[in-house]
């Protein structure tokens, strides 16, 4: 432990004490509790809340690129049908150029971000400052949420929601009903249970950890700045702006808080379309929806961890096998077989292998979104991070 964490860490309460503060709605946390504890993976997220989008929304037509090898093209199709993906996209110098969708699966069918949704909490926050809503990424969340005022929380920046050095709580796992990490993502009043009771472990901007509560934060500063429901603000801002379809989010109770770190259901093209927006720095039919220089900030890592930045990975430096809390530490570990063919490759990466690759250098987007890969074995190959872009890559003829 640190001398810097030490004394935040003293001012936590006692474990046991934390639950009365954030569970709201008891008998419903009981119940959430004990669903998410049997099957943490297929928890059924509820209630649901309308995301809207564009209201008159056709899906991208698919148009032939020469300049990218068919049997690329298949063999990746392939691949990622083989790993048990719902949907595989495409997009190559302008255009849509393939799209696969498994049995069952449509252009239309809402699909489950899981941690796509941070991607979407930084574009959200691009929007709001563009408004004018919030100052900037140095803004500390004080002046957001006063209650946070004269307390390590308040001193967070905005941007350390986004880049994961907020100083609280890492990520983890606990059977203890009474514990932050499950009252903050399970409770009926998630965001006040965040607020008074999820702990800080370091003075924010200091350490990388990865979690969901700082996140699921960013609901709540989108809605003090600016007066409106996160989803209605995410759909309408953003979504609408770029012509994507909406879809659901989470929310902890009826006309409760929005989950903003996990758990929309959208259509594939919705997050193409996002990663669009980014590729082209935050400008979309000529009209500027984030502040110039700001798609570049979300692109770049910190010294506490280079591959990551404002809610998207960052291809280098290159390891191997990656996870997704703090360099060094435990935990899973994604492979990379080789290092990105585009070395400024960056993307969206979420649980069960949930992704979509931007290389600038070659103008391409790739995205895969389904279940958990299947388990490495004799006859079946581990989940490769860097196989679909690079194989595609190398199929783009010069």
């Amino acid at each position: 432990m640190t001398a810097t964490m030490a004394p935040l860490l003293a001012m936590l309460p006692a474990v046991g004490a934390m639950a009365a503060g954030g569970a709201g709605d008891e008998a419903v946390y009981q119940q959430r509790f004990a669903q998410f504890l049997k099957d943490p993976g297929n928890f059924p997220y509820a209630p649901m809340e309308k995301l809207s989008g564009a209201k008159a929304w056709q899906p991208m037509a698919v148009r032939a690129d020469s300049t990218l090898d068919p049997a690329s093209l298949a063999k990746a199709e392939a691949y990622a049908a083989a790993m048990r993906s719902s949907a595989f996209l495409v997009w190559h110098k302008g255009a849509l150029i393939h799209a696969w969708f498994a049995p069952g699966m449509n252009a239309q069918t809402p699909m489950l971000s899981k941690s796509l949704s941070k991607p979407i909490t930084a574009l959200a926050v691009g929007r709001a400052i563009a408004l004018g809503r919030i100052k900037g990424l140095d803004q500390p969340l004080a002046e957001i949420i006063p209650e946070l005022k004269g307390t390590p929380k308040g001193r967070i920046l905005v941007r350390n929601l986004l880049d994961m050095r907020s100083g609280m709580l890492d990520q983890g796992f606990s059977p203890d009903p009474a514990h932050p990490l499950n009252t903050a993502y399970l409770s009926t009043e998630h965001g006040r249970a965040i607020i008074d009771n999820y702990p800080m472990t370091a003075e924010p901007g200091t350490r990388y950890a990865y979690a969901n509560a700082p996140s699921d934060l960013v609901a709540l500063v989108i809605e003090r700045a600016t007066g409106r429901r996160y989803g209605e603000f995410v759909g309408t801002e953003v979504l609408a702006k770029i012509g994507a379809p909406g879809g659901t989010i989470w929310v902890d109770r009826e006309g409760g808080l929005a989950h903003s770190g996990c758990c929309t259901y959208l259509p594939a093209e919705t997050y193409l379309r996002m990663a669009m927006l980014i590729h082209a720095d935050g400008v979309w039919g000529g009209k500027r929806l984030l502040p110039k220089g700001y798609a570049a900030q979300m692109r770049k890592g910190t010294p506490q961890n280079p591959n990551f930045g404002l809610g998207l990975w960052i291809g280098n430096p290159y390891h191997q096998r990656r996870g997704f809390g703090a360099p060094g530490t435990l935990g899973p570990q994604v492979l990379h077989s080789e290092p990105y063919l585009d070395p400024d490759l960056y993307l969206f990466d979420g649980n069960s292998n949930q992704v979509v690759y931007v290389a600038p250098k070659y103008d391409l987007i790739v995205l895969r979104i389904g279940a958990t890969p299947p388990a490495p074995s004799a006859t079946q190959a581990e989940w490769d991070n860097a196989y679909l872009p690079n194989l595609l890559i190398r199929g783009i003829k010069p």
